[in-house]
């Protein structure tokens, strides 16, 4: 007869998931009581910390809602986000390359203009002209995509956390579909680094471990053309300091964009401007393939294929 104890428990419970009738969920069960076992023999856990994982967990649930997620978060800040996105895209000879979604992301966003002026509802930061282009491995331009645009405001925060955003709606947050040479652009505020959000959980963490809990200043974008990989991925600004430290590891050197001051009387689109402003210009470059772009927040995800 089995011994529940020490010895013999991890193989039982692994055992426990033999009959399961997909494949790949009885390998990722098995292998998840492998390694949490496993880490539970290795630190010789206590029960008071057992507890305190347990009311961890429990409190980081109970700050989701939808439009938060804590989880991911939390996924993010422990740099798994970044270490799933890796695994699935080790491949990215001459692509844009991947980074995290975060928490932030509500959904497709309603298109609009090209030329636009996103700019959050509080308007302090410097004016900044964004101009894009999407195109494929080879250089051909991609038509008729669309791409999904969101950022922080000045203070450092998304619409989606203000209280009021059910009833002021989306800024700084945006839908543009590439015109016949692929390109799009819009105006907006030039980003600001800003911490992750600290009144949870996973803010409590960071600061009990004496993290910093900084992001360097982003614009967040979501490319997904039919026939190419969707594209998850942030652009970074030139020479801000946190990019070196990242508080959810998601920076790459390709992604960095020199975001240049102009004095120039007009942006590139003819718009009037009056005092310094900045141009980022950027160019994406789509992997052939297929995958589903993310679903808003809330919804339920796939099981495992």
């Amino acid at each position: 007869m089995t011994q529940f104890n020490e010895t013999e428990l991890t193989e039982a419970v692994v055992r426990s998931f033999d009959q399961a009738p997909n494949p790949r969920a009885k390998f990722l069960l098995q292998e998840l009581v492998k390694s949490l076992h496993d880490y539970v023999s290795k630190t010789g856990l206590t029960f008071e910390e057992w507890e305190y994982a347990i009311d961890f967990l429990t409190r980081t649930g109970q700050k989701c809602t939808d439009t938060r997620q804590e989880f991911i978060l939390l996924s993010d800040v422990m740099g798994v986000s970044m270490l799933v996105d890796a695994v699935n895209h080790r491949d990215r000879e001459g692509a844009t390359q991947t980074t995290v979604l975060g928490p932030f992301y509500v959904g497709e966003h309603k298109v609009t203009a090209h030329g636009t002026d996103i700019s959050p509802n509080n308007q302090t930061g410097e004016r900044m002209f964004v101009q894009s282009r999407v195109t494929d491995l080879k250089g051909k331009p991609l038509a008729n995509v669309p791409v999904d645009v969101w950022h922080a405001d000045d203070d450092g925060f998304y619409d989606s956390q203000k209280a009021n955003y059910d009833e002021v709606g989306a800024s700084a947050r945006a839908r543009f579909i590439t015109d016949s040479d692929g390109r799009f652009f819009f105006r907006t505020i030039l980003p600001c680094s800003y911490p992750i959000p600290t009144d949870g959980p996973v803010g409590e963490m960071i600061v009990q471990t004496r993290r910093h809990p900084m992001r360097p200043a982003h614009v967040h974008f979501l490319v997904n053309a039919e026939g190419y990989e969707p594209l998850i991925t942030h652009v970074f600004m030139d020479g801000d300091k946190y990019l070196d430290s990242d508080v959810v590891f998601g920076v790459k050197d390709d992604l960095v964009a020199k975001v240049e001051p102009r004095n120039d009387p007009a942006m590139p689109d003819g718009t009037k401007a009056s005092g310094r402003w900045h141009l980022m210009t950027y160019e994406f470059h789509l992997k052939p393939g297929g995958g589903m772009a993310p679903k808003p927040l809330g919804t339920k995800a796939a099981e495992p294929a």
